[in-house]
């Protein structure tokens, strides 16, 4: 839950990932990279001379496979997570807008200053592309350890399509690390769960106008007790300047429940 702004104008950070998200994507990155790395090995003839053991490299390759959707599945059980796979997975005309003028650059992003929400569409699509990715790399792994299930021209097919996608795999996690190299706050998010309000609000303007209408709305609840002591007053037709201020501030409670 994101912090309030402090009385006084102090614009404290703002949360954009919690703790179950941050260990979602620490734990799919290290899998993906384990299987990035032993993937190489086993593929390149040099490097699977240099470091031999290929038993054990492919052993290490199959269960860090099939291991990869784990964090993901489990991440479902945390609100946050599930409320950003919904962030992720609604593309809006924002994102298109941003795709068509090539906003990944930063100065054009600037110049056009789009409302983009908490992920702009070059992040939606990356996590679409990785799901999916997971899930054919799965497939067609278990098609390549298991020879027996299909016929020759099958694991030709799933040989092809792995060793492919695997490359294409490989750029896109380049591109994603470029990215985030070049953008320090992003990475403090990743690292810590928090970023400045600046950033948001430069990078993510919806978002952050988001957190903000949120945190007023969180300042403005009126104490549950001071709700009932006025409705008290008003039942007991004690009414006078100060139970007519409280009566509105019920009201207005109630139009908020609503």
């Amino acid at each position: 839950m994101s912090r309030p702004a402090e009385a006084g104008g102090v614009r404290r950070p703002i949360e954009r990932f919690t703790r179950a998200e941050r260990y979602v994507h620490r734990a799919t990155a290290t899998l993906m990279l384990t299987l990035i790395m032993t993937g190489a090995v086993l593929y390149l003839p040099s490097l699977s001379v240099a470091v031999g053991h290929r038993p054990t490299v492919a052993l290490i390759h199959l269960y860090c496979g099939f291991a990869l959707p784990i964090p993901m599945a489990a991440g479902l059980f945390s609100r946050a997570y599930r409320a950003d796979v919904r962030r992720l997975n609604r593309h809006t005309d924002t994102d298109r807008e941003w795709l068509r003028e090539r906003a990944w650059r930063r100065e054009k992003a600037r110049e056009l200053a789009l409302p983009v929400g908490k992920f702009n569409a070059g992040q939606k699509l990356n996590a679409a592309f990785q799901c999916g990715a997971i899930l054919v790399m799965a497939g067609t792994g278990t098609l390549m350890w298991f020879p027996h299930l299909v016929g020759v021209s099958a694991r030709t097919g799933a040989t092809f399509v792995h060793d492919w996608l695997a490359l294409a795999i490989g750029f896109v996690v380049i591109g994603h690390v470029w990215f985030a190299l070049n953008d320090r706050q992003a990475r403090i998010g990743m690292r810590t769960g928090w970023v400045t309000r600046g950033w948001a609000e430069r990078e993510h303007p919806a978002w952050a106008a988001e957190v903000a209408a949120r945190d007023r709305s969180a300042d403005q609840t009126p104490r549950p007790d001071a709700v009932r002591e006025a409705e008290d007053r008003a039942a007991r037709g004690e009414a006078g300047a100060r139970d007519r201020v409280e009566g509105g501030a019920v009201h207005q409670a109630r139009a908020w429940d609503k």
